[in-house]
């Protein structure tokens, strides 16, 4: 979890000529291509039409040699071993020169620097120690990255073709990326992708971008047609792209719904917004009652926007006016931003010179008090306060983590805050190292729970209950130590005790553990392949039905106000779920043979049956859900009684175990049609209210109160419903008065 090494000295390029039974390395590193500790990951191709050929792409992690000529003074390689008395000689110009190429706090200047210098309270080198975080491990690491290598006799020999660095195309991270595509009709035309597409008609000596302005970065697939020349569909972060004219201009086609949501949230607006932050795809916010469709694209305007770019993180939103959203990107590059103005402000807690650098987790944990939304928590390796929106931020504890790991990934930090709802300053922090500690000041003192947890697992949650003061929900996630149990623990005493829960699960590695808000023994469990829910408080779970798919959830938030669960997964975008019927499914409901919930109340309609405006289109047919609760699978029987106890439809269908919904139509059974007619001409004089066949050849309730009954075996249950008068459409009156 601490350290990646992306190359070494068994990568290598190995070739087979008898089907795979034995190979052979042939990188010798005395035929043209490298063989060391360097050679990182290899993509490769075969020419189509002189199979001789081979290119291969090259992500060599050897470092750069050194210039000759510094074009600074003042550098990192100087400070790291300047002494004191030579640094004091600098020039105050070099030294400031330096501190603004590396975008170092204004509040820091040559001659302040010096006079700490001079005191012994820092040494030059502190001045490179402050810029030593996980962006600058990641991108400021001088590798050579991506070569192309050529190959014109089946990989006997090799020709490094590009004279100058690929810049741009690989950074440091070459691993994540490899591949190599040789055009089949022109063994010179070459593509090859990393952040961007670029291709190459001279063999790899020169390169062009083909990037275009709706085609994301980062890219891990090609194709191209072997029949049509110019035919292209490119794979990459942000979907498919298809070109017709060899990159020069791309279609893009996202019409499935994926995405990689790290986290979810929501406000309270009306209709409410959900918000969401991607891998590599920004931060986005949308309406929750969208209905995908096309129709934007001849409207213009997409109903979801996006708030942030980079990989997006943790979203909070001040609900107080639903305006002020905290988010960030990774490693803890987080912003308030302003929804109405669109201004955006750095919030980044800093760590003073003379400090180590803060270690911030890929994504760095945020959390919003419940009990005052001026006030912001932001976890680094240290837990970080601030009561002015950001502004501010003060850092309340020491390292709460087991100290770190050298390593190229950072290490030692915390993974996630939480506050009790209940009580304001009851904290909890998780970290990526195995530690739960808890405060109860508001984050002044601090005590390690940690004791009675599966020891140096990830923390992936820690949930203050809201039912009960002392008690905390914790999951931890073991997959980066092959690990792949499901790990899931409740405290009822802030931790200082724990007892493991959830041991019917499957063996996923867990996400994310919530509380539901209105049912005290409603848990909900995000794993690595779907999405599970407790109706004990985890004494047992059980999946939560086929509409969500088996893939990682990596977050779960419940809106309040509306009784909706918001599903953010990794690869399949966000589903929203109403758990109103759930949040009733208490000991006294489950414990009885059948069950029906409250059905919802329908205005009735005239256009019920009749077409859509041409018989092509269809007709308008009304649905109305009737959810039921069943002990046992079984055909159930299902009756619909009018108000003077006629039986209306009769239906059987089979129910699972659990919740069920039977999806209604409206509609009268033929044979009782006559019978219903007395009753409705007794009942109305209105012509709103029509009793009469309907184009699709129905009759549909009016007006008035029914009964559902639903029978299995000798056990019923009865539940009211209300079909309600339409609005009563104005009369029409003269202007002025008849003489």
């Amino acid at each position: 979890a601490w350290n990646f090494t992306g190359a070494g000295d068994g990568s290598g390029i190995y070739k087979s000529i008898d089907g795979g039974e034995n190979w052979k390395k042939i990188n010798t590193g005395k035929n043209g291509f490298p063989s060391n500790e360097g050679v990182g990951r290899i993509g490769l191709d075969i020419s189509r039409s002189n199979s001789n050929i081979i290119y291969a792409i090259l992500d060599n992690q050897n470092r750069r040699p050194k210039t000759e000529t510094e074009v600074y003074v003042v550098t990192k390689e100087l400070l790291s071993k300047i002494d004191r008395e030579s640094f004091l000689e600098l020039s105050d110009l070099e030294i400031n020169n330096y501190l603004n190429r590396n975008n170092f706090p204004q509040q820091y200047n040559a001659t302040d620097i010096k006079k700490a210098v001079e005191t012994k309270k820092i040494t030059p080198n502190t001045l490179v120690e402050y810029l030593q975080d996980a962006n600058a491990a990641l991108f400021d690491t001088p590798v050579i990255g991506a070569e192309i290598y050529k190959s014109e006799d089946a990989g006997k020999t090799w020709e490094k073709m590009n004279k100058d660095y690929l810049d741009g195309v690989y950074n440091s991270y070459g691993y994540y990326f490899g591949q190599i595509r040789i055009s089949p009709q022109n063994p010179d035309k070459i593509y090859t992708f990393g952040v961007p597409v670029i291709k190459s008609a001279d063999s790899g000596k020169s390169w062009e971008s083909i990037n275009g302005g709706n085609v994301h970065v980062d890219h891990h697939a090609l194709w191209l047609n072997p029949q049509k020349k110019g035919h292209l569909i490119l794979g990459n972060d942000g979907g498919v792209n298809i070109s017709y004219d060899d990159g020069n201009t791309w279609i893009k086609c996202n019409n499935a719904a994926l995405g990689q949501f790290y986290a979810v949230n929501v406000d309270m607006e009306t209709p409410y917004n959900v918000y969401g932050g991607l891998q590599d795809n920004g931060v986005w916010m949308g309406p929750h009652n969208n209905v995908t469709n096309n129709n934007w694209q001849m409207e213009g305007a997409y109903p979801f926007q996006e708030l942030l770019g980079g990989d997006g993180m943790q979203v909070a939103i001040d609900t107080r006016d639903n305006n002020i959203v905290y988010t960030g990107f990774q490693f803890g590059y987080y912003y308030r931003i302003y929804k109405n103005t669109g201004e955006k402000k750095l919030i980044q807690p800093k760590h003073k010179l003379g400090e180590r650098p803060l270690r911030f987790n890929w994504q760095v944990p945020i959390h919003l008090s419940k009990h005052n939304q001026d006030i912001l928590y932001l976890g680094s390796n240290k837990f970080h306060r601030s009561f002015n929106k950001g502004d501010d931020f003060e850092a309340l504890s020491g390292d709460l983590t087991k100290g770190g790991k050298k390593g190229n990934v950072p290490y030692g930090t915390l993974t996630d805050i939480h506050e009790s709802p209940l009580k304001f300053g009851l904290i909890y922090t998780g970290t990526d190292d195995g530690l739960v500690h808890v405060s109860k000041d508001g984050g002044y003192t601090w005590e390690n729970i940690s004791n009675g947890l599966p020891k140096d697992m990830w923390i992936s949650r820690v949930t203050a209950s809201a039912f009960k003061e002392s008690r905390v929900y914790v999951s931890l996630n073991g997959y980066r130590f092959d690990n792949f149990s499901a790990m899931v623990f409740v405290s009822e005493d802030y931790g200082k005790t724990w007892q493991s829960i959830g041991n019917d699960l499957p063996a996923e590695p867990v996400n994310v553990i919530i509380e539901d808000t209105e049912n005290n023994n409603l848990l909900y469990v995000g794993t690595d392949h779907g999405l599970y829910i407790s109706l004990n408080r985890g004494k047992s779970f059980m999946a939560a039905g086929k509409s969500i798919p088996n893939v990682p959830i990596h977050d779960l938030v419940i809106h309040p106000r509306e009784h909706h669960l918001i599903v953010g997964t990794h690869g399949r975008s966000i589903y929203v779920g109403d758990i109103s019927e759930i949040q009733q499914l208490t000991t006294e409901v489950t414990s009885k043979e059948i069950d029906i919930f409250a059905i919802d109340n329908m205005k009735y309609s005239k256009q019920w049956g009749n077409e859509k405006g041409y018989a092509w289109r269809g007709y308008h047919e009304p649905k109305l859900l009737m959810p039921f609760y069943s002990k046992n699978a079984g055909e159930v029987t299902i009756t619909i009684v009018s108000e003077k106890e006629q039986i209306l439809k009769t239906e059987r269908v089979n129910a699972v175990k659990g919740l069920n919904y039977f999806e209604y139509d409206l509609s009268i059974e033929r044979k009782e049609i006559e019978k219903y007619k007395i009753d409705f001409n007794t009942l109305f004089t209105s012509s709103e209210i029509e009793m009469n066949k309907k184009k699709n050849g129905k009759f549909y309730l009016v007006p008035s109160t029914y009964v559902l009954q639903i029978k299995i075996n000798d056990h019923s249950a009865t539940q009211k419903f209300v079909i309600e008068p339409p609005k009563k459409q104005s009369e029409r009156k003269p202007t002025q008065k008849t003489p």
